[in-house]
């Protein structure tokens, strides 16, 4: 069971859980076409982002195989929900997990997700004793490839036409870090 104490402090920002307030925020970029290009969904109306924060909102602690952790990055000096990091326990057993991010295109190139996605796996490494967590982006996001190379992931799979999302077929990049890796790096 893993339920930190919040908020997470990083240098410059803020993880929390997802209140109501948050709306408005979300909404700014999950209503991005940009954003949405990415995602398994569309741009979002104001309806569907309410009920996806109401969602992440209850994702607040990692309890058991299969749930997930979903925390609103908030910038520190404007107090702003900038994007949502995930993390995702996939196993038990094999102690698996899984990290995401979506982040406003507003505040993409300085370096804020990298921060919340880092601070997301020292918490499945060290906070869930996590033996490997993967990462995994559209093949044409190279943004978000890059992203979890910076976090010393290494590229283990690239699937060409493995899921049809939005009537077309999309090709997919998975990254994974080991523990043992993560850990000389820190």
């Amino acid at each position: 069971m893993l339920r930190p104490a919040y908020p997470i402090r990083t240098a410059r920002l803020l993880l929390r859980p997802f209140t109501r307030a948050d709306v408005g925020d979300v909404w700014a970029y999950q209503r991005q076409p940009e954003v949405a290009r990415y995602m398994s969904w569309e741009p979002r109306t104001l309806a569907q982002t309410e009920a996806a924060v109401a969602q992440m909102a209850r994702e607040d602690r990692l309890a058991g195989e299969g749930d997930c952790l979903s925390l609103a990055v908030v910038r520190a000096d404007d107090d702003r929900v900038v994007g949502q990091v995930e993390l995702v326990w996939h196993s038990t057993t094999s102690r698996q997990g899984e990290v995401g991010y979506v982040f406003n295109p507003d505040h993409h190139g300085q370096g804020l997700a990298t921060e919340a996605a880092r601070e997301m796996l020292r918490l499945g490494f060290d906070g869930l004793g996590l033996h490997r967590i993967v990462g995994r982006c559209h093949a044409e996001n190279g943004a978000s490839a890059r992203l979890l190379e910076r976090l010393g992931m290494r590229r283990e799979a690239h699937f060409v036409d493995n899921e049809l999302v939005k009537g077309a077929w999309r090709s997919q990049f998975v990254y994974a870090v080991l523990a043992a890796e993560y850990r000389l790096r820190s």
